[in-house]
């Protein structure tokens, strides 16, 4: 049984995000949630709280479905971060130009799985 958690439009890089997603597959799930509580990363918090409701959604399903689950036996089976919309802000520069500003934003996606 796979089940999957989206966090969309987070205000942080892809790139960023990208960093902490990729410590956590391939992790069982409690021990994903374990190394994100002590990594020191903003998007670390946000993968913890997509990840968490991964877990809640597989608990669900399990309860809706009558199947046993036992929360130990999942496992981080895809976590990605994709890029969303960018936000695009102009700051004034000299002699009447003005340079851009990027403020970037991304999706998060966690599949979990019991195999």
């Amino acid at each position: 049984m796979e089940v999957q958690a989206i966090t969309k439009n987070v205000r942080m890089s892809a790139q960023k995000m990208r960093e902490v997603v990729r410590q956590i597959q391939g992790l069982p799930a409690i021990q994903a949630q374990a190394v994100l509580a002590v990594v020191p990363r903003k998007s670390a918090r946000f993968v913890a709280k997509t990840l968490k409701s991964a877990i809640a959604n597989a608990e669900d399903q399990a309860r809706h479905k009558n199947i046993n689950l036992n929360p130990e036996n999942l496992r981080v089976l895809e976590a990605v971060a994709g890029t969303a919309t960018t936000l695009k802000r102009f700051v004034p520069k000299a002699r009447g130009s003005a340079g851009p500003i990027l403020k970037r934003s991304c999706h998060i996606k966690i599949v979990l799985s019991d195999e």
